[in-house]
């Protein structure tokens, strides 16, 4: 995000309520009405479902500069799924409407968000496409290449991925049983393709990642 827009949006949430909340807490939970549109300062926060016979689907991983709950915020869509700190957050809570005209007075956040809406819209597809057509090995590879380009951060190692992803949070990204991911990730690892820092991961070869993630034809 540019200095400008990241100052400008900051700069509007701030005049309102600030929240806190602790690993593991629930912020929003489905079906609930939001009262206000929320704004990550700090943390990392996921929305997810809740299958009839308890299975979690995380759909998306949000950071700090991220809003949320996004349908609900733009066309008043009631909100059906569950957010949750998955480190110790930071929001701040600003109305609906002053928020909505805020943006239609600033094209240029108004710009950089329809970016971000069409760049988590590629994610997307690409976690469809892999969950209809890919196998156990290409849907860990590509998630985990997901989270390095939205949130990796570069060091000697390779590519840290600064977001806490236990192996039950990965597969509840792919829809997986966590005894899969753990088998898949330790092959990864053997390779040398990732590796862990603490509760962290490393990426060390991005391009032969992305070779394990392709999908066979």
């Amino acid at each position: 995000m540019e200095p400008q827009i990241s100052g400008k949006l900051n700069n509007f949430f701030s005049r309102f309520k600030k929240l806190s909340f602790k690993k593991g807490r629930t912020i929003l939970r489905a079906d609930d009405k939001p009262k206000g549109v929320l704004y990550l300062k700090k943390g990392y926060v996921r929305l997810y479902s809740i299958s009839g016979n308890a299975q979690e689907l995380t759909l998306i991983i949000f950071k700090a500069e991220d809003f949320f709950p996004m349908m609900w915020t733009i066309n008043d869509t009631p909100n059906t799924y569950y957010l949750e700190a998955m480190t110790d957050t930071e929001v701040y809570q600003a109305p609906r409407r002053e928020f909505l005209t805020f943006i239609k007075d600033n094209a240029e956040v108004l710009f950089d968000i329809n970016s971000r809406i069409l760049t988590r819209f590629g994610g997307v597809l690409s976690r469809m496409e892999h969950a209809i057509f890919g196998h156990a090995q290409s849907k860990v590879a590509s998630i985990i290449l997901i989270c390095a380009e939205r949130f990796g951060v570069k060091d000697k190692n390779g590519i840290l991925i600064p977001v806490p992803l236990t192996h039950q949070d990965i597969a509840n990204l792919i829809g997986v049983a966590r005894e899969t991911v753990s088998i898949e990730m330790e092959k990864l690892q053997q390779k040398g393709l990732i590796a862990h820092r603490g509760k962290n991961l490393v990426v060390k070869d991005m391009q032969k990642l992305k070779g394990e993630s392709v999908l066979e034809t």
